[in-house]
Formats: structure tokens, sequence, C-alpha cells
């Protein structure tokens, strides 16, 4: 049993309980497909809640390395073509194309969302 099933597994947000509900709902029937007939709706939150710690950490990684990157590969690039900018500005700039990105990358995952009635 996982340390983090001792707290309410839907703490995330309201969209984030609904998926790990909704996901729960298929995984014991993904176990018993595959010949798993022990404690299923054991292995199944267990497998649902250690996804979600997963993915979690690893988006709270990619944003902050997307912020720390992403202008730093920017200004380089400036850097590299030896143009007459200022570094403080290219930085900025870089800021500003992660933000757009993320922005638009999270406009695109919302709006998929809507269209298959998950959020």
């Amino acid at each position: 049993m996982c340390v983090l099933s001792y707290f309410d597994r839907y703490w995330w947000c309201r969209f984030c309980g609904h998926f790990v509900r909704s996901g729960l709902a298929i995984l014991p029937t993904v176990f018993a497909a595959s010949g798993v007939t022990e404690q299923l709706q054991e292995r199944a939150n267990n497998l649902a809640t250690w996804t979600f710690v997963g993915i979690s950490v690893g988006l709270v990684f990619a944003i902050v390395g997307a912020f720390v990157l992403g202008p730093w590969a920017f200004y380089r690039t400036l850097q590299g073509y030896d143009l007459a900018v200022d570094s403080g500005k290219a930085i900025w700039w870089g800021f500003a194309i992660v933000v757009a990105s993320l922005g638009i990358t999270a406009a695109g995952f919302f709006g998929f969302l809507g269209l298959v009635g998950a959020y």
C-alpha cells in the first residue's frame, strides 16, 4: 500500500479527481484481462495514484525548466548570431516566447478536454 493512499487521493483539483475516478473505473477491467485477479481495486488505486504523482512532478520540472532553459536558449542563439540586442531584452523575449508557448499548449489541452467532455 503506498503512502499517498492514506490521504484523500482526490485532493488535487476537481478535474484531476474526475480524471482519477474515471480512470479507476477501467483499471480493474484491464488488470482482470491480463490475468490479475487479486486485490484489483487496491492495485488500480496504487497505479492511478503513482501515475498522477509522476505526471505532476514531471509537469513541475517541465514548466520550471521551460522558464529557465527557454530564455537562456533564446539569449544564446542571439549571441551566436552576433546581433546587437541588449542581453536583458533578449532574456525577456525568451520569457515571452515561453509564456506564449505554454499558453497555446494550455488552450489546446483544455480545448481538447472540453471537446471530449472531461472539463
